[in-house]
């Protein structure tokens, strides 16, 4: 039999005397037709393709997917069922232990191999050694391959051969390496088994919120799925690119941001698709307007990096990858935690991104520094805890950056802002949301008062508060701790716990008080 695959230039060939030979393709966070490295192996390695996506809930343990993220894997998958039925195959869905399923599934079929995409999660990184074993036991053979960084992870090293542990060097060595390859394009066909496998409904893994549902305004910002990744992503390139550098610390402002992080995290984008297409995006703007470029480049090469630091430090979602932190005495305080969850800190920058989290399932990334340095250091409540409740609510809650960013703000990581750098969140919202535009969307109850007060609505005259309609701790809570005593109370934290017990610098208070 001849079966027809494509090659990297999307140019089909022949392949000679394979019979009926069926591949599985393994899906995880690789939920696209176009530029998925595995999906083309797979085609290449036989003449029938069967891709399959398992919902195990068990083998991530803590870092299974959380409440929003299953919001969009449910949209996505049944966007790709769709795309896959389209191209003359089916997406068999299944739930329960991945292991069990991959290896019942190649035997049921009769694959002989199954292609995935590379995994930087521990746990998955475990999974994928389990399955690789089972399916080695059964004749069988599990292939791997790059489909979510731009570069091979395990070749970037200094020239002392060194693993990096710091962002700039990283980049910029990456900047140095050959381009990665072109992005591979969508197949026009792919030919499904003769006899398809049973597969769970969509609907029956109820991964919707029904009771209360709180998924409206998601539903309203996002389209998720590969048709939407592209949309978005082209939406982005065509008219904001060029402002991106000088707007993309500014939360109030709606084209401030690319929003594809949940489209990368899921793979319905490429981080190889948004490299060219924002260079071919950069080429046609001239050079003053193509700054923004530079720094789009680098956020989606500080992805690549906390994707590096998580393959080589896998105990980084749990544990400070600075050690001298673990001493650090942290608070238990549930309630703090709880107001601060629910946006009702009676600092207002903070209150708007908890409150735009718990809407979009997503925050703008400079007010992700904001409220996550208010919790650490002027709660001094641990920023694991934080980072729980982000993987919970984001819908682009990815282990790597949301672990790497959380150690960044903490100060425990190996590329981190100094714990003793305290933001200040009147100066922040001051400085980035200087007309209020942000507060004034996500904290209503503010919305009168003026700007000279809306950022500390607690230092505002009675007779403005009057006239605005506010009631301190009745509309509006006054600050569960007070900006100073919670920054010297972490300062002293710091001293007496890490910093005479350790490699770290003196403390420039000049400088905390600035930030």
């Amino acid at each position: 039999m001849q079966a027809m695959v494509a090659d990297k230039a999307g140019v089909k060939t022949k392949r000679h005397g394979t019979g009926d030979r069926l591949a599985l393709l393994w899906l995880r966070q690789d939920l696209r037709l176009a530029d998925n490295q595995a999906l083309h192996a797979a085609m290449a390695d036989a003449d029938r393709v069967l891709p399959v996506f398992v919902l195990d809930q068990e083998a991530g343990g803590p870092w299974a997917p959380g409440g929003a993220s299953l919001w969009w894997l449910h949209h996505s998958l049944a966007a790709l069922g769709e795309a896959y039925g389209k191209l003359g195959t089916r997406l068999i869905l299944r739930r329960g232990d991945a292991s069990t399923i991959i290896t019942e599934l190649a035997r049921e079929t009769g694959a002989d191999i199954v292609h995935c995409g590379m995994a930087h999660e521990p746990w998955l990184r475990r999974l994928d050694a389990g399955v690789a074993a089972s399916l080695q036991a059964d004749g069988r053979k599990l292939a791997t391959h790059r489909v979510a960084t731009l570069f091979d992870l395990d070749g970037i090293r200094s020239k002392t051969g060194t693993r990096y542990g710091v962002y700039t060097p990283f980049a910029n060595t990456c900047r140095a390496l050959p381009d990665p390859e072109q992005p591979l394009p969508a197949p026009k066909k792919i030919a499904g088994p003769v006899r398809l496998p049973n597969s769970d409904r969509l609907e029956d893994w109820c991964l919707l919120p029904t009771a209360p549902d709180w998924a409206g305004s998601m539903r309203d910002t996002w389209t998720p799925g590969e048709v939407g990744a592209s949309r978005r992503l082209h939406d982005f390139l065509d008219s904001r690119l060029d402002g991106y550098g000088a707007s993309r610390d500014i939360p109030g402002d709606p084209k401030g941001t690319s929003m594809l992080s949940p489209h990368l995290h899921w793979g319905e984008l490429s981080a190889t698709q948004v490299w060219y297409a924002a260079r071919e995006a950069a080429a046609k703007l001239n050079g003053v307007r193509a700054g923004g470029f530079e720094r789009f480049q680098g956020e989606l090469l500080w992805h690549e990096f906390a994707a590096y630091l998580l393959r080589h430090n896998p105990a980084m979602p749990e544990d400070p990858l600075r050690p001298a932190f673990a001493r650090l005495p942290w608070r238990d305080d549930a309630k703090g935690l709880q107001a601060w969850q629910r946006g009702r800190t009676g600092i207002p920058i903070v209150d708007a991104g908890m409150r735009q989290l718990w809407q979009l399932g997503w925050m703008h990334n400079r007010v992700r520094m904001i409220t996550a340095s208010y919790l650490v250091k002027h709660m001094l409540v641990s920023w694991q805890q934080g980072e729980a409740w982000f993987w919970d609510a984001l819908v682009d809650a990815d282990l790597a950056t949301n672990s790497a960013s959380w150690q960044w703000v903490a100060g425990t990581g190996t590329d981190s802002q100094p714990f003793f750098r305290v933001f200040n969140p009147v100066t922040q919202g001051r400085k980035f949301d200087a007309d209020g535009l942000y507060v004034r969307q996500y904290v209503p109850e503010l919305k009168s008062l003026p700007d000279r007060w809306l950022h500390e609505p607690w230092a505002a005259p009675d007779v403005v508060l009057k006239k605005a309609g506010i009631v301190l701790d009745h509309d509006y809570p006054r600050p569960i701790v007070g900006l100073d005593e919670g920054r010297d109370r972490a300062l002293k934290a710091f001293r007496e716990t890490v910093q005479h017990r350790s490699d770290e610098p003196e403390a420039d208070e000049a400088q905390d008080a600035a930030e």
